[in-house]
């Protein structure tokens, strides 16, 4: 079996070594005689899973005790909603706007009435960066930002300091680096990025904002019920949560979160270097102070729709796939998450040199 190289924006690549392991444990969980799928979410089994992750992530990601860690469903665009309903205190919140997911979060406030402030945009310039001096009042229910942007390529390399409550969506760079829990007082990330198969959502949150819900929240809506409950409030995604701890087991025999950003650095100069070293040939959407580790949108010269065409033809007879960027730039866009290997980074870049030196 000849595994494919996989660029895709998300559900993205999950490492070799999970999918081995949970496939060698398909059809019998540790002796069980039983799937883990098959598990009960209330049973021993299945709860060293769900624990088991919890106490990795916490290890890994180095979280605070006075945060609680949840898995809950819907996806970020859940949590879209379930900020403003849980955090949302009828004075002002404020967002910055770096994307398209941050426009939807924003869509989402504004459905609740909440009393929106945008504080800085890149929109007027296609969204290629990250604004600067990014600066949040002290004093509002909430602030909000959007770590990465998968379809520009822009990425926060710091985060804003503000004494209100710090709101992330880390959806597509979470578990890529190191992040600075000071900082931050909430933070989500859909796990079809970095963490393992779509269904599962992981909410990190301070304890201390979990007092916040109004009793006009319905039940499951709240972040205390899951946190009360160890996130077994309902059934949990349960097989998503096994690969997720199976995918925090392959951070740490890799090296831990430090050496995970290491690699992403290395493989995202690789391609940057591609990029400016083809005499204009291909270009970056994101300017060069906000370039993603994560995903690299660019365009070829002219944005030229038939080269990009051929370019992304040739990537697909090459065993790579998920290259065509976003609708809204177009071009090509490879997503460069902790699972993409080197390999695929080395094949990618000699075939972009490659074309360029054929087309130029």
């Amino acid at each position: 079996m000849k595994r494919a190289f996989n660029f895709g924006a998300g559900p993205s690549a999950i490492p070799t070594e999970v999918l081995e392991e949970a496939q060698k444990e398909l059809l019998d969980y540790d002796g069980s005689g039983i799937s883990i799928m098959e598990a009960s979410h209330r049973s021993k089994m299945y709860d060293e899973v769900h624990n088991g992750a919890i106490a990795l992530m916490r290890e890994l990601y180095e979280i605070p005790e006075d945060y609680e860690v949840l898995f809950v469903q819907g996806g970020a665009s859940l949590q879209f909603a379930m900020v403003p309903m849980n955090l949302g205190l009828g004075g002002k919140v404020q967002y910055a706007n770096t994307g398209s997911w941050s426009k939807k979060a924003i869509k989402e406030a504004k459905v609740q009435n909440l009393n929106i402030e945008i504080v800085a945009s890149s929109e007027e310039t296609a969204f290629d960066r990250i604004p600067e001096n990014i600066t949040f009042d002290d004093d509002v229910d909430y602030a909000y930002i959007t770590s990465n942007n998968t379809i520009y390529g822009t990425q926060y390399h710091t985060y804003p300091s503000t004494k209100a409550p710090l709101v992330i969506d880390a959806s597509s760079d979470i578990f890529s680096h190191p992040v600075e829990w000071s900082k931050i007082d909430l933070m989500f990330a859909g796990a079809q990025k970095n963490a393992g198969p779509s269904g599962v959502t992981i909410v990190i949150i301070k304890r201390d904002l979990l007092g916040r819900v109004k009793e006009n929240i319905p039940t499951i809506l709240r972040y205390n019920t899951h946190a009360e409950n160890n996130s077994l409030y309902n059934t949990p995604p349960t097989f998503g949560i096994y690969l997720l701890n199976l995918t925090l087991k392959w951070i740490k025999k890799n090296g831990g979160i430090n050496a995970v950003e290491t690699r992403n650095k290395e493989k995202a100069a690789l391609i940057y270097g591609a990029i400016d070293n083809s005499n204009g040939f291909y270009t970056g959407h994101a300017q060069k102070d906000s370039r993603s580790l994560m995903n690299v949108s660019f365009n070829i010269k002219d944005k030229n729709a038939e080269l990009e065409a051929e370019l992304i033809k040739r990537t697909t007879e090459s065993g790579m796939i998920g290259l065509k960027g976003h609708r809204s730039i177009g071009g090509l866009r490879a997503s460069i998450y902790n699972a993409v290997s080197m390999d695929a980074i080395k094949a990618l870049v000699e075939l972009m040199e490659e074309f360029a030196a054929e087309n130029q």
